[in-house]
């Protein structure tokens, strides 16, 4: 397998249960990547596949920020009306300093993806790539630290968990099983 690693400063990605379980307002970025957002990945650095992926941070830190509704309140009197933008407040536990390792199948495909930046979920989380792809062994990057969501897409199985529904293949169920490999915070 050929590796590149990316790195940024800041990283989120939006669980899809977000809305569910922001009580108060608050949550927490997902610490593993879905099957949607690999090929989502894929698709933006145009390569064959990607193997597998590794993600590790250096800690949460909380932000918050406004968020303008969609719908429109209606306020005044018949003869007076006046509409406006609903306004909330929401906090993200946000990933500092992310490192994300991605698998290739071919040195070309290794290539062409550390010449090129990738978003993890939201468009300012830019990851920028190491110059030079590392060749590795599914041994060696077996021992690489961080958390990995093996996929489990024909079905469910004893040790796996619902991540969502898939974007690409027409909102199919998307399982799997979390690996976590050393300390994947890094110190």
């Amino acid at each position: 397998m050929y590796i590149v690693k990316y790195h940024g400063k800041f990283g989120f990605i939006k669980p899809w249960t977000a809305v569910r379980d922001a009580s108060g307002g608050e949550t927490f970025s997902q610490q593993f990547l879905t099957p949607s957002i690999v090929e989502g990945i894929r698709q933006k650095l145009e390569v064959s596949n990607i193997l597998r992926h590794k993600l590790c941070y250096k800690g949460l830190t909380t932000q918050q920020e406004a968020i303008i509704g969609k719908t429109w309140k209606e306020s005044g009197t018949k003869k007076n009306k006046s509409y406006q933008n609903e306004y909330s407040i929401i906090k993200r536990g946000v990933m500092l300093d992310p490192l994300l390792y991605l698998a290739f199948p071919t040195f070309e495909d290794a290539r062409s993806a550390a010449q090129q930046h990738i978003c993890l979920c939201r468009n300012e989380d830019i990851m920028l790539p190491e110059e030079h792809p590392i060749e590795m062994s599914e041994e060696e990057f077996d021992k690489i630290d961080g958390f990995e969501l093996r996929f489990d897409n024909e079905r469910q199985s004893e040790d796996s968990f619902l991540v969502g529904y898939n974007r690409f293949e027409n909102a199919q169920p998307m399982y799997g099983r979390m690996e976590i490999t050393g300390n994947p915070i890094i110190e």
